[in-house]
């Protein structure tokens, strides 16, 4: 059974006077006796007339006692105080070992190395303040795996479009390429490729270190998704893409419009994207438990279980699956980072591979809305 700290301490500090007092009272009731009889002794063979004991007047009795208590209580005192320090250095020692492992691994952690793990006490208390310490070095790595991570893909992304760059400008100057409008125009292609990377990533950033400049107004979540996939509907008639609309229930929402509509629009082109011609996309508004839900169910290329929270990460692409679209790749972080910093979220699911998937992005309804 692990001991709590406090309980510990108590123990600890108790034992410590104990031992002290047991100390103490050893060494006077072994010592005090001998010196009272030494005194005593000492006293009569000084008076020189070898009186005895009964002889003696009370003045010289008490004296003698006395004398001899003192000195043995100064001496049981010095025992005790010496007993009791090596009992607190003992249990100061056992107390303080795994302070020394905490302190030197979170050393360790400023100095940025996270593999060092502290040993988990006995102690509830410093095993909670161990095992805090372990997660938290866990985390710092994760997170410096992931910046690392993000370097690299952010280079990755930037390579292919400065390339393509670097490419046209080589042949406008061999005179590869026309210096015509077809030219120029594939290089504003890929200029607002970098650019649209650079904005995207400033709006992870922001909304990762909760910094979103959000304006929220009452609004009608079904009214966004209605008016978002409208405009988007000729793009779904272009690719042949059945689209099927059930947002007739008014789901009043406290919201910056502009930013919902941002992961609406990112939801509703990526379907479009996953499903190929002749396939559907449904978009349904509804309420449920005091959240307005907008469920997009696509008859496309599905997800596997392991992607199914990985599609959600910087820059990842589904294995398998060739890159539809010009995208930074990050659209889906940024919107499920716009819905919680609302107070909701983006979830989803898929039944496997070729068998379409379904997102759903979930804000809180409004308070007048719940109370209703």
């Amino acid at each position: 059974m692990k001991m709590r700290l406090s309980l510990r301490l108590f123990i600890s500090y108790a034992a410590i006077a104990v031992v002290g007092g047991l100390v103490a009272y050893l060494t006077i009731s072994l010592l005090a006796p001998r010196l009272f009889e030494d005194r005593l002794g000492m006293m009569m063979d000084s008076d020189g007339t070898g009186m005895s004991m009964g002889a003696m007047d009370a003045t010289s009795v008490r004296s003698a006692f006395l004398s001899a208590l003192t000195t043995s209580l100064i001496v049981g005192v010095l025992a005790s105080v010496i007993a009791a320090g090596f009992v607190a250095a003992a249990v100061t020692g056992r107390l303080l070992r795994p302070l020394n492992a905490v302190r030197a691994a979170t050393t360790l952690i400023a100095a940025g190395k996270y593999g060092g793990r502290v040993p988990v006490p006995s102690e509830p208390e410093l095993a909670a303040l161990a095992t805090d310490v372990n997660t938290l070095a866990a985390a710092l790595a994760d997170t410096e795996a992931r910046r690392t991570r993000l370097l690299g893909e952010v280079a990755h992304e930037m390579r292919t479009p400065l390339t393509v760059l670097d490419g046209y400008v080589e042949g406008l100057i061999d005179g590869v390429f026309p210096a015509g409008p077809d030219t120029f125009a594939s290089l504003s292609d890929e200029l607002r490729r970098l650019h649209r990377l650079s904005d995207d990533l400033s709006s992870l950033s922001r909304a990762q270190e909760q910094r979103l400049d959000l304006h929220p107004v009452d609004a009608d979540l079904a009214d966004l998704a209605r008016r978002t996939a409208t405009r988007l509907a000729p793009q779904f008639d272009d690719a042949g893409v059945a689209l099927t609309l059930n947002v007739d229930t008014p789901l009043p929402v406290h919201v910056d419009q502009d930013r919902i509509t941002q992961v609406l629009t990112n939801l509703f082109g990526n379907a479009l994207l996953a499903t190929p011609a002749g396939g559907a996309v449904t978009i349904t508004a509804q309420g449920s438990g005091g959240r307005g839900e907008v469920v997009v169910v696509d008859t496309g290329v599905g997800l596997a279980e392991e992607d199914t929270e990985r599609v959600f990460e910087r820059f990842y692409r589904v294995p398998g699956q060739a890159r539809r679209s010009a995208g930074s790749g990050i659209g889906l972080t940024i919107a499920r980072e716009i819905a919680r910093a609302h107070g909701g979220d983006v979830t989803v699911s898929s039944a496997g591979t070729g068998r379409g998937a379904r997102f759903t992005v979930v804000v809180p309804l409004s308070s007048t809305a719940r109370s209703d």
